[in-house]
């Protein structure tokens, strides 16, 4: 799980003692936060447990699985931890990121997305045929992808497992219609190199937020989905032998998901959800549109994502400079958030905060504007903790991240590493 990734001088931030060391021996190295440089974007031990924890809790009650999206962090010792917790499989989006997968062990992998490189379709034709034990599913959404993928798949004692994908007008991928995706479903059942495992759809890209439009919204195109399954079932296209798939299910709809399609997991089907941003979780995004917590469940996710700038110049009343910018943190979701003052009370830290926000980014610096103008307040040196937003955009600015024991010491220690493979 790529633990004997080597520290070297490209892996931003880490001091340069570690230069040399394994990934896996930063644990025993017993720094401090304080010893590394700034900017760095750490991880939180406690909150990603307590992440893994309660969604796992929450999809055992529901009796439908989880098949968390790898993309998210592309981070082979996390996707591990993922398994461990009970996950059915993993989500990839691209041939690649599943032969990553392949490459860590992975042995139940679902390509979200459809596969028509023929490159990519000659390593899954080869890995399938090496591998019995390996199940690698991925999507169709057009006869034409059909096509596609016929042209450069030999015939093989293993046909390729497909679904095929629902989408909506003016969504992403997946055939328009329900009858659409059932015309696709036929044309894979004649195939002689695929084989119609089941269906999927996205129902994220239709709508965000949870206001009763958007789940309207939301629920009337899983239903769709589910319609597409009977249908396709009643038909008898979808391969024997093997139990088949529904899958759908991003970070903000999951629960919709489970509600109207979990049903199915009583008929002998398995209901996977795609899941993969809550492991990480975020201080903006996932943390207004999430339903753990509000809607379902207990306890909400906590974000175990957070960056640690420090002030470079106070050029002027009310702006500070800190040396993080767009090549450290996401802002397509959201500008970082300023949570803490490293080194001075809550009290203090909480009125020098209270009103500032983020207005800016350049490549590496933030903008921080003070609701107050006092002169003084982030002094250059000062370390400046920050919530961030959309894991999928934070994580691939990072070869290795640090994991630290506890959010809210003072100088948290360094307990292990991370590393990604973007």
């Amino acid at each position: 799980m790529n633990t004997d990734i080597l520290i070297t001088a490209s892996s931003k931030s880490f001091p340069p003692l570690l230069w040399g060391s394994k990934v896996d021996e930063i644990a025993s190295s017993k720094l401090m936060l304080s010893d590394f440089q700034t900017p760095i974007v750490t991880l939180d031990r406690s909150a990603l447990d307590h992440n893994v924890r309660i969604m796992f809790d929450w999809i055992r009650n529901q009796g439908v699985e989880l098949a968390p999206h790898g993309k998210t962090t592309m981070a082979p010792i996390l996707w591990q931890e993922l398994l461990d917790a009970g996950a059915w499989g993993l989500t990839l989006a691209t041939a690649w990121q599943a032969q990553v997968g392949l490459a860590s062990g992975l042995k139940r992998i679902l390509i979200a997305n459809t596969v028509t490189d023929p490159t990519s379709l000659a390593w899954l034709s080869n890995a399938l045929e090496a591998d019995p034990a390996l199940e690698i599913t991925t999507w169709v959404d057009s006869i034409e992808t059909v096509d596609a993928m016929e042209a450069h798949l030999p015939r093989l004692r293993r046909r390729i497992p497909v679904l095929v994908e629902l989408g909506a007008a003016g969504a992403r991928t997946g055939a328009r219609t329900v009858e659409q995706a059932i015309e696709i479903a036929k044309r894979i059942h004649d195939s002689c190199v695929l084989e119609l495992a089941g269906v999927a759809g996205y129902e994220g890209a239709l709508a965000h937020g949870r206001s009763k439009e958007a789940l309207s919204k939301i629920d009337n195109y899983l239903d769709a989905i589910g319609t597409l399954y009977e249908e396709v079932a009643v038909l008898g296209l979808i391969r024997e032998g093997a139990r088949p798939i529904i899958t759908a299910g991003g970070s903000e709809y999951f629960d919709r998901v489970a509600d109207r399609l979990g049903h199915f997991a009583k008929v002998g089907v398995d209901v996977v959800l795609r899941s993969g941003a809550f492991q990480i979780h975020d201080d903006v995004l996932y943390f207004h549109n999430s339903p753990m917590g509000r809607e379902i469940g207990t306890e909400p996710f906590h974000s175990a994502m957070h960056a640690w700038l420090r002030v470079v110049s106070h050029p002027e009343p009310g702006l500070v400079l800190l040396d993080g910018g767009k090549r450290d943190l996401a802002f397509d979701e959201g500008m970082p958030v300023p949570q803490a003052v490293v080194g001075i009370s809550v009290k203090d830290s909480e009125r020098i905060l209270r009103g500032a926000e983020v207005t800016k980014l350049n490549d590496q610096h933030a903008f921080l504007r003070l609701a107050s103008a006092e002169t003084g307040a982030l002094p250059p040196g000062t370390v400046v903790r920050f919530g961030l937003s959309h894991p999928c955009t934070v994580m691939d600015k990072w070869r290795v991240l640090p994991v630290i024991d506890s959010l809210d010491a003072q100088d948290p220690a360094v307990i292990g590493a991370v590393a990604t493979c973007f």
